[in-house]
Parts: structure tokens; sequence; C-alpha cells
């Protein structure tokens, strides 16, 4: 966790060399630089009976947890809910193309950020392929993010969720993308 900072509720542990996400609702965020132009690989295990997200895209430095969910996008992780909510989407966005995901097994998520573009696989799977100005859903709920466009490059970071969710994360890693 050397170079993370955390806001908000809740946080994050290491246990037997694993990242454990715990109670609240806060971010773990990685302030060194921007993404963009890159491919992000998240090894994670439990989104059957748990819930949580990856954020990418976040402009500026978050003070509190809700800035991120609105200005930026959650990569969800959480196989209970339905297209929209599901692990892979652009949270409430996006409806996923698949549900890959393997319940209590370590899952793959590789996400793409190639200008305006966003492409996320789980497993291997195609979830999401999204471009700035796609139309998405009608916002319905005051906890899904506001709508709107977001930045090329940004700040990461893995979202803690709630007092009872927690998911493992074994691999947080990036590889530029190649011209």
């Amino acid at each position: 966790m050397d170079g993370w900072e955390h806001v908000g509720d809740g946080n994050f542990i290491i246990e037997d060399g694993i990242l454990k996400s715990q109670g609240g609702m806060g971010l773990l965020w990685y302030p060194a630089m921007k993404f963009g132009e890159v491919k992000l690989k998240v090894v994670y295990r439990g989104a059957d009976s748990n819930n949580a997200g990856v954020f990418i895209r976040i402009p500026e430095k978050p003070e509190e947890a809700w800035m991120p969910v609105n200005k930026g996008y959650e990569v969800q992780i959480d196989d209970r809910e339905d297209e929209f909510h599901k692990t892979g989407v652009l949270y409430s966005l996006t409806k996923a193309k698949a549900s890959p995901g393997k319940a209590g097994e370590w899952n793959t998520m590789e996400i793409t950020l190639d200008g305006n573009r966003t492409v996320v696989y789980v497993n291997g799977v195609l979830v999401t392929d999204y471009t700035e100005g796609m139309p998405v859903p009608e916002k319905k709920e005051t906890y899904e993010p506001d709508r709107g466009p977001r930045p090329d490059t940004g700040y990461i970071g893995l979202q803690n969720h709630g007092e009872d969710d927690s998911i493992e994360f074994k691999e947080v890693s990036y590889m530029e993308l190649k011209d």
C-alpha cells in the first residue's frame, strides 16, 4: 500500500499478502500519477456476495468517497446485481455483455483506457466497450453516478463499499499501451 491514500470510511488491510477491503464507503486511491492509454489488471475474489469497484478517470484528488462516483467511473465488482450494476460494467451506465465472474475464485479484470474509450474484460470475456458520448440510461437512484463525460486520464482507486462487504485483491498492475 506504499504510495496509496485512503478517503472516506472503512479501510483496507493486508492479510497473508492479500489486500482486503473493510467496511464503510471509502476509496483507496493512487495519487502518484494519472492513468491514460493503459491496460489495468486487477485480480480479485469475493464478488459473489460482496460489493466493491475499481475507479478510473478520477479527474482530481478525492477529498471524500462520493466525488469519484460522480466525476470518475466505477468499474463494478458485484455479481449479485442486474446487467447495469454487475461486475465489469461502468456502474449504472453500461449494460454487461456477459457475466463471466467465478464465485469464490480469483478473477482477472482487464480495463483498457484508450483515449475516450474504456474496454473491460473479466476472465478473458468482454463485458464493456464504451466510448464517451455513447447513450447511457437516465440516472434513477441518488447513489448512481452523475451522467456526463469523464476525462481521458485520471487517478485510479479501489472501493471499499459497505460494512459487510469485503473483496480481496492480490494484484493491481498496469501496462502502457503501445503506439
